[in-house]
């Protein structure tokens, strides 16, 4: 009578690709487990790209303008999205005080998008509208003036620190090479449209444009 072990060996020997081979073949192994992760994310990404509701602005999103489009760089290089999140997550709590859940229409301008899993402060993502600029300077030069429990540093420096026009237009046509639609005249005018604006102007026009499509 035959043993598992043997009937192991033979099924092995028949197939020529036993459990032993693998476990024991450590770069055999490695291969066998990328293969299996990039099947598996290719299945979960690739669809993605050929969804409506992922690669089609929603109703009401524009792209940046270049002012909204410095305060959005400003915004990166300060790292405001370690404590900030613009992902809001469709639970009743999330909702209630954030508003509508974060889609996939309103960021196909976004590049790279700010979603996040971390939030220490406030989500952003339906900041626009909801405060006036005049709040926004206040709360960037000290936010305990307008908010007291916050530990949110101050960003004072931002108010003296003026944008660079000549950055803008190259920024722009880069964006218009990866499908953002830049028509020539915003591009042409872009130095125009941050000349002698501070980066604090900036950032708050970015703010003020966050989440105005579901509002």
């Amino acid at each position: 009578m035959m043993t598992n072990k043997e009937h192991d060996n033979l099924s092995g020997e028949a197939s020529g690709f036993s459990h032993a081979k693998i476990e024991t073949n450590n770069w055999l192994m490695i291969i066998l487990i990328l293969l299996v992760i990039a099947v598996g994310g290719l299945v979960e990404i690739v669809p993605l790209f050929f969804q409506k509701s992922t690669t089609q602005a929603l109703e009401g999103v524009k792209p940046y303008s270049a002012l909204q489009l410095a305060g959005r760089d400003i915004y990166i290089r300060e790292g405001c999205y370690n404590c900030h999140s613009q992902m809001i997550r469709p639970f009743l709590s999330e909702t209630l005080r954030y508003g509508h859940y974060s889609v996939a229409g309103e960021f196909v301008y976004d590049h790279p998008f700010q979603w996040g899993s971390k939030r220490t402060g406030p989500d952003l993502q339906r900041v626009g509208g909801k405060y006036s600029d005049e709040w926004h300077r206040i709360h960037l030069n000290n936010p305990r003036d307008v908010v007291p429990e916050s530990n949110m540093p101050a960003y004072s420096w931002l108010s003296k620190s003026t944008i660079e026009p000549e950055v803008m237009a190259p920024r722009m046509r880069a964006l218009r090479r990866v499908g953002v639609p830049y028509s020539d005249e915003e591009i042409e005018g872009a130095a125009l449209a941050v000349k002698d604006k501070t980066e604090q102007d900036a950032l708050i026009a970015y703010l003020q444009s966050l989440g105005l499509a579901l509002k």
